[in-house]
């Protein structure tokens, strides 16, 4: 050997120039396939504003690390004119992320991969221990067997929890429903558990609806929202979550959009667990309604799943009827206030308020509009959530977004 370099492969300096440059467009691009907002390498060169080219060596690099798939030889539209443009799709059998999800009535462990894709699930519990530490255990236990069962790389873990999560530290602030101790260490015990299972990757926890509000906003029925207000009542209280740009509003603490503990029945209301009376989070959530429509709750499934089931099977009763017109009312009365607020753009429901605006959207809507500034001259649309399992799917999110930062980076420790 002289020392000298070979000759090198035609247009080979010129491919490695072209994705030296583009490097730092990678995450950006990985996010417009992700959310599916690039389908195509057409649209990924105009939404990143670069070349052809640099565009093509982004993709590759992308499918090289077995993040995505680019079919460079898609059939061409009917009535399509010229050569289509490589499909660009997230890797079928790429990384997956750990989600975990843990409520009043159980919890839950989820592969998801990109694209919000729910990849494999563990079977759901329905009991949740009053010590954290075990249930975390637990459900990170299920998510290892779900990692060994499938094969799949891990890039993180996300958890959902039904409470404010204050940040930096973690701490679950109000696990009222869960009988877990005030400023729980969530984050901490979650991310120890993930490691004792020998599962690579940061772990992260936020609360539920934040995570349910994130996965709307890219996967569901919050896409293409710049302001998008999400509220949403799971097993048990009232929660909600705003995005701006495309990122959670969680405040200077992580303790913004604390929706449940709106004043909506101040006279007669219940008694809050905050010591007030009349909260939102009291008369608005599926316990609340069940007790309005003199249903006395069972312990056979969960409280949620009674609540949805009476007012899709059984809304011509009067009592039931009565019950969610007034829930709607008083859920109506909390969103107006919220409008008033925040002027979102898009406002989406989950859990039993996603039942309620089903089963009376044309009432619901009047009521926000009838109290809201802004509502008479242009109502903001009032939609329902899509996505299963949406807290699930962003507290994956959590963990897919080291990725989507830098994946170069994120996946070289994974």
């Amino acid at each position: 050997m002289n020392g000298k370099a070979g000759p090198r492969a035609a247009g080979e300096g010129n491919t490695r120039t072209r994705l030296d440059r583009g490097r730092g467009a990678l995450g950006p691009a990985l996010e417009l396939v992700h959310t599916g907002r690039a389908p195509t390498r057409a649209v990924l060169t105009a939404e990143l504003g670069v070349t052809r080219a640099t565009a093509g060596a982004v993709a590759a690099e992308l499918e090289a690390l077995g993040l995505i798939r680019v079919d460079a030889h898609p059939g061409a539209a009917a009535g399509s004119q010229g050569r289509p443009s490589h499909r660009l799709e997230v890797a079928e059998n790429g990384p997956v992320a750990l989600a975990a999800q843990v409520h009043a009535d159980g919890f839950r462990a989820a592969l998801v991969g990109l694209g919000g894709r729910i990849v494999a699930t563990a079977p759901g519990c329905e009991t949740v221990d009053a010590d954290p530490a075990k249930v975390l255990g637990s459900v990170v236990e299920a998510g290892a067997d779900l990692l060994e069962e499938t094969g799949r790389r891990c890039v993180g873990a996300g958890l959902a929890v039904p409470s404010a999560v204050a940040e930096p530290e973690g701490l679950a602030l109000n696990p009222l429903h869960l009988a877990w101790p005030a400023g729980s260490p969530v984050r901490q015990i979650f991310a120890e558990r993930v490691r004792a299972a020998g599962i690579t990757g940061p772990a992260f926890a936020a609360n539920d609806v934040n995570l349910a509000a994130l996965a709307e906003h890219r996967h569901g029925a919050g896409r293409g929202s710049r302001d998008l207000l999400c509220v949403a009542t799971g097993h048990r209280g009232v929660g909600g979550a705003l995005v701006l740009d495309g990122r959670l509003h969680t405040g200077s603490s992580g303790l913004a959009l604390e929706v449940g503990h709106l004043t909506v029945n101040p006279e007669g209301g219940r008694p809050c667990h905050c010591g007030s009376r009349g909260c939102l989070d009291v008369e608005a959530d599926p316990l609340a309604f069940l007790t309005a429509a003199g249903r006395d709750p069972g312990p056979e499934v969960s409280l949620l799943q009674q609540a949805n089931d009476l007012i899709r099977t059984q809304y011509a009763d009067p009592y039931v009827r009565t019950a969610t017109q007034a829930l709607i009312d008083r859920l109506g009365l909390g969103l107006a206030g919220l409008v008033n607020i925040l002027n979102p753009d898009r406002i989406i429901l989950g859990g039993l308020h996603r039942t309620l605006l089903d089963a009376d959207p044309d009432r619901l809507r009047a009521v926000v509009a009838d109290r809201s500034l802004w509502g008479q001259s242009g109502g903001v649309p009032i939609l329902p959530c899509t996505l299963d399992h949406n807290s699930l799917v962003g507290a994956a999110e959590l963990a897919w977004q080291p990725v989507l930062d830098d994946p170069l980076a994120a996946l070289a420790g994974t």
